[in-house]
């Protein structure tokens, strides 16, 4: 049988639903229970207080909150309620076209999704085409090279790559995107006007006009810590997969892990060093049945190419694109020889750590290295 969307709500309906989405104490299920009141949101905001407590049965002190903010906003809200959310531009709202329906599955969905960035790429989450990369916020280098690898092979594929913003892996992962034109997506803890931590500034400015920020948090919001450990329920729910980089057992990347399996969803771990407290979390999932990870191209084999994958150069375009004379993958490719590793190459060439990742990065891409285990690289 086809299942039809609903139609979208109308531009009333959108803006009583703005107006109590904001109300102190209403959340989803007693936003719910408003709905569901003869004559929906807008009778319920001319309610008396008296009729209000007999229809919820809320209590008092959650009444005479609502009081107080139906008195600020006024008998007849909407005129100036558009002028204030700027007719609710930068907002989704569940029954919106664009709206993610597997938002709706959560045991907790959102109120709402402040945005900003990339319009275009709300119809990809909605189909779930994106990949989501967690992990640690205090990671190995290793783990850090992985996470940017990571980004940088699922951006160069046409894959939103989803993460939290946060220093570390997910940082990594989005700064891996970036560098390969891709299309990062971060789901925030924190208002989307607000950055979190500081020195994210230019990175979060980035992702706001290359990819997505969104938060289900609105301007001037609270921060709480558990609103950062939330937001792994909706990176899940955006995602067709799961990628665990490294992370401890108390990370919230093992909520994120225990989402993808219960609903059924691929999730891959990077195998870590067996003796650092940081890789311990990840590697338990390897032994409960992660896939393991060994290498970022590996993603792309199993997955395909993602829905923003335009036309690919050939391998001798992308090869000679990369090997500028006198750059600095040129000189990576002449100095590996029948091949080596990370720091000996970073001693013989004395290239910047990033410099020198980003040459093998795009030799790799190329076609024209390839990993293998220790951090090294040998030709092709």
């Amino acid at each position: 049988m086809l299942l039809l969307r609903p139609p979208p709500p109308t531009r009333a309906k959108r803006l009583w639903r703005l107006l109590w989405s904001d109300c102190p104490g209403v959340g989803v299920v007693r936003l719910r229970q408003l709905e569901g009141l003869p004559g929906g949101l807008d009778a319920a905001w001319a309610a008396s207080p008296e009729v209000l407590a007999r229809l919820t049965g809320w209590p008092a002190s959650l009444l005479a909150a609502i009081e107080t903010y139906r008195r600020r906003w006024g008998a007849e809200p909407l005129p100036r309620l558009e002028r204030h959310w700027r007719g609710g531009r930068g907002v989704l709202l569940p029954g919106d076209r664009r709206w993610p329906a597997s938002l709706q599955a959560l045991d907790r969905p959102p109120l709402w999704l402040h945005w900003r960035g990339r319009g275009s790429l709300w119809p990809l989450l909605a189909g779930r085409q994106a990949v989501a990369v967690v992990g640690t916020r205090r990671p190995s280098e290793h783990g850090l090279l992985m996470a940017y690898r990571i980004g940088a092979q699922l951006g160069a594929h046409g894959w939103p790559v989803v993460s939290g913003l946060a220093e570390g892996i997910d940082a990594a992962a989005h700064q891996g995107c970036l560098s390969r034109s891709g299309a990062p997506v971060a789901v925030l803890g924190t208002p989307h006007q607000r950055v979190y931590p500081r020195h994210h500034g230019p990175l979060q400015a980035d992702v706001a006009r290359r990819g997505l920020l969104l938060s289900e948090w609105p301007a001037g919001a609270p921060v709480r810590p558990g609103h950062f450990a939330s937001r792994n329920r909706l990176m899940v729910a955006l995602a067709i997969a799961v990628v665990v980089v490294e992370c401890p057992p108390e990370s919230g990347a093992l909520h994120s892990a225990e989402l993808a399996w219960q609903q059924g969803l691929p999730l891959w771990a990077v195998p870590g060093d067996a003796a650092r407290r940081a890789a311990m979390g990840s590697n338990r999932l390897l032994a409960r049945g992660a896939t393991p990870l060994l290498q970022p191209a590996d993603l792309i084999a199993q997955l395909g190419p993602g829905p923003l994958q335009g036309r690919r150069p050939s391998p001798a375009a992308a090869g000679a694109a990369v090997l500028e004379p006198g750059g600095p993958a040129a000189r990576v490719l002449a100095a590996l020889g029948e091949g080596a590793g990370l720091e000996h190459l970073g001693t013989q060439l004395a290239l910047e750590p990033p410099v020198l990742s980003d040459a093998l990065l795009q030799l790799e891409l190329a076609g024209l290295v390839r990993p293998e285990p220790g951090l090294r690289w040998r030709p092709c």
